[in-house]
């Protein structure tokens, strides 16, 4: 079964108007999870969380290091003292940055990173990273940005990460033009699709974050956006606001919403649709025939999403339409309308399609539903397995490498690997 890559009309897809609102208690993973992705991309960025001890065990262990690594990531631990008033937390904030700085001359950004606890107390981390500057321009650039635990959902830990290098971006001249990927992918998968633009003729093409603080692209007017990612609606509405374009497409997950990404930048640069199907063709039929085996364990089984990670609803659109799944509830934490139009109009038209969480109400309609799997977080994923049901971490879907036409294969196993595991267990 190929996939289906013709163009939907809103009014063929999932009606947005009927979406269920849902209040009340939540289950999150914190925002700071971010920082295990976002420091192996930025090469010499170092990424200081101002927290507690509990802030530095989730990355030790989110992170998986060893103890003879140095990651670029630390936490400044605030005590009972500080959280009491009773000592300058700045004082000891520039301490510990100064330390960071002497012990690692590469770095060139330094992140002040909010958690729970700075917040609670209130601490200024903007006016911290502006001293900072201060001290140490021409050396280090230091921004700050929040992605404390009580935030809707993780991933945007990472949106609030990029929005703060948004106005450091230098400007694109307003006679010259670009194109602007946004979003966090695997050194492996951006080179794989700058190949692809580089055959269709579609250039300069950037990538936001870059690989190094260096390397920040410009933007400006010129500047045409191509969301990887579908959680970053904050960082793209800043570049907007310095005269960015944002491109409306689905996202690159499986082989439709790869071809409909490209299809949008190769629109915006004028390519003929002749062009992109001869590029794009041999991958298309690589995708297509490593698809196969995945497609064969997946047609036909239903599947749950509950609300984590903000990729619910593109890859529910991939699991639906390439690997032949059944959608029993799509929910995502928030509903950015502007960001999903694309893939809305390619969801199974009838799709009970939730926005927000109450978790024991989600959690009920789960055990009646009964899905083959249900997509959720760390903190429910065992209650549910000791209840017999099977499930995927959606947190793993951040930190594989899923996007693009080589990786439809990898994506789609995710899902049928509880699958197999769920048939041994009952052997």
């Amino acid at each position: 079964m190929g996939a289906d890559i013709s163009p939907r009309t809103p009014t063929e897809g999932c009606d947005a108007s009927m979406v269920t609102r849902e209040r009340g208690q939540r289950q999150v993973f914190c925002g700071l999870a971010g920082i295990v992705w976002l420091h192996r991309k930025i090469q010499d960025a170092f990424f200081l969380v101002v927290g507690s001890r509990t802030c530095a065990h989730l990355l030790q262990s989110a992170a998986g290091v060893m103890i003879f690594a140095e990651p670029r990531f630390a936490t400044a631990i605030l005590q009972e003292r500080d959280l009491a008033g009773l000592a300058d937390c700045n004082q000891e904030l520039d301490r510990v940055a100064a330390e960071i700085l002497e012990r690692r001359p590469d770095i060139k950004t330094l992140f002040l990173v909010g958690s729970c606890p700075s917040e609670v107390i209130k601490l200024d981390l903007a006016k911290a990273a502006e001293r900072l500057s201060d001290a140490y321009r021409g050396r280090v650039r230091v921004l700050d940005y929040s992605a404390s635990g009580l935030e809707t959902t993780f991933t945007q830990g990472e949106d609030a990460c990029l929005k703060s290098l948004v106005p450091e971006l230098p400007a694109l001249a307003d006679t010259e033009r670009s194109l602007l990927v946004v979003g966090t992918l695997p050194d492996v998968v951006e080179d794989q699709f700058l190949r692809l633009f580089a055959e269709l003729g579609i250039g300069p093409v950037h990538f936001l974050p870059p690989r190094r603080a260096s390397e920040f692209p410009p933007v400006g007017r010129g500047t045409r956006l191509l969301l990887a990612q579908p959680f970053l609606g904050e960082t793209a509405r800043a570049l907007q606001g310095r005269g960015a374009t944002l491109l409306t497409a689905p996202y690159p997950f499986g082989i439709e919403g790869t071809l409909g990404w490209l299809r949008a930048a190769a629109d915006a640069w004028g390519i003929p649709a002749a062009r992109l199907e001869t590029v794009t063709a041999p991958a298309v039929a690589r995708a297509e025939l490593s698809l196969v085996r995945q497609r064969e364990a997946l047609t036909g089984k239903r599947i749950t999403f509950l609300p984590d990670s903000q990729l619910e609803i593109p890859i529910a659109r991939f699991l639906s339409r390439e690997c032949g799944m059944e959608l029993v509830e799509v929910a995502t934490p928030f509903l950015d309308r502007q960001l999903m139009e694309s893939e809305l109009a390619l969801l199974p038209a009838g799709v009970r399609l939730t926005e927000g969480q109450d978790v024991d109400l989600q959690l009920d309609r789960v055990r009646a539903d009964r899905p083959d799997i249900t997509v959720c977080g760390l903190g429910l994923a065992n209650p549910l397995e000791a209840e017999g049901l099977r499930t995927k971490w959606s947190i793993e879907l951040v930190f594989t490498p899923v996007h693009g036409f080589d990786q439809a294969a990898d994506l789609a196993e995710l899902f049928a690997r509880p699958l197999a595991r769920g048939a041994l267990l009952r052997v």
